[in-house]
């Protein structure tokens, strides 16, 4: 997608707001890898998620700036709540702030620590999941969750496409790349699910666990 597309596409959806659009400006000034962050279109498309699903439990794999939290937050009923959890505890004082400055962060739940460990103690069946967190681990992520997601639940996974390196011959050292790739066909020949890949930012696949 063009520079161009891109700015269109912006100004012809719903602006992120005042104060999603300061949390992606800080993470652009304060991070290494501000490219992680959803982004308006994305975070878009989140938020509408949860509003034609209305999800009562949201799991989240990889909080990092809590961008996408917040978006999917947005689009959650009252009663509804986002378990997000992140490896990286150096994230803990920015993504508090963002939560500090949030309508809706009584919304969201942070955990800090590996998912493995975290998830069996919520006791929580989810209707959604969004995985954006370690490549190499996606593969592990998906059948973690997938005891945990309702039928009829949704799983998402971003970064399915990894910068067009899907197609490319990689060397095996590459081990992130390795990881979308395994994931990839992993979810492909599932028959539990079904599955479709947007080719929106970095690639983000829709798995829907069937009846």
């Amino acid at each position: 997608m063009s520079d161009e597309i891109e700015a269109y596409i912006h100004a012809h959806i719903d602006e992120e707001g005042p104060g999603l659009a300061g949390l992606r400006r800080e993470a652009y000034v304060r991070l290494l890898r501000p490219r992680m962050v959803a982004g308006h279109l994305q975070g878009r498309l989140l938020k509408m998620l949860c509003r034609l699903m209305r999800p009562r439990r949201v799991l989240e794999i990889g909080t990092y700036t809590a961008y996408a939290t917040l978006c999917m937050a947005e689009g959650l009923e009252e009663n509804a709540l986002i378990h997000t959890v992140e490896i990286n505890d150096e994230m803990e004082p920015f993504v508090r702030a963002a939560l500090e400055q949030s309508p809706d962060s009584h919304k969201v739940r942070v955990h800090w620590g590996d998912v493995r460990e975290i998830l069996p103690s919520l006791g929580e069946t989810f209707d959604m999941v969004y995985i954006d967190a370690d490549k190499r681990e996606y593969c592990e992520y998906y059948e973690l969750v997938f005891p945990y997601v309702r039928t009829g639940g949704l799983i998402l996974a971003d970064n399915t496409l990894w910068s067009g390196k899907v197609i490319e011959n990689n060397p095996p050292s590459d081990r992130h790349t390795q990881g979308i790739q395994d994931f990839n066909r992993k979810i492909k020949e599932d028959p539990r699910v079904e599955k479709v890949i947007l080719p929106l930012r970095d690639g983000l696949t829709m798995i829907y666990k069937k009846k």
